[in-house]
């Protein structure tokens, strides 16, 4: 056996093994290791793109949020603005019925004052044709001196 034989069967065959890893076994490996580049570098671009998306939809969430608040400001102060008109309305609709209802107490009244005055001028009237009657000592007959009776009644 000699070495330098041993040797190159050694050689020729790790040339074979190369050759035949370069051929079959390397390809797949680079096409499997570049799939795999390929995947991270998508997957990258992909957080990069979220991350944009994600910064706009707190941009976008953030502008409603003012909008909202924008919007329940108007809605509170139109709420406010309609109460006191409702408020002011109610004010005036009190003010006439008081005085609808102070004008007809008034009516009323002078009503009654009318009714009194011509009770009083009625009871006045019989007590004046009483005392005629009993100074003249006769009966005076209501019925033949109904007008003078009026007309006092009226002076009264």
């Amino acid at each position: 056996m000699n070495i330098n034989l041993t040797i190159l069967g050694q050689v020729i065959s790790f040339a074979i093994f190369v050759w035949f890893c370069m051929k079959f076994v390397w390809p797949p490996l680079m096409a499997a290791m570049e799939e795999r580049q390929k995947q991270i570098a998508d997957g990258l671009s992909a957080a990069d793109r979220a991350k944009v998306d994600l910064g706009l939809a707190h941009e976008k969430v953030a502008e409603q949020l003012r909008e909202a608040k924008d919007q329940g400001a108007e809605i509170v102060d139109a709420a406010n603005k309609r109460a006191t008109q409702i408020v002011e309305e109610a004010k005036d609709q009190a003010r006439v019925e008081a005085d609808r209802i102070k004008l007809a107490a008034q009516a009323e009244l002078e009503q009654e004052v009318a009714r009194a005055k011509q009770a009083l001028r009625t009871q006045v009237a019989s007590i004046a044709i009483a005392g005629a009657e009993k100074i003249l000592g006769s009966s005076i007959d209501k019925a033949a001196n109904s007008e003078i009776v009026d007309q006092l009644a009226a002076e009264l």
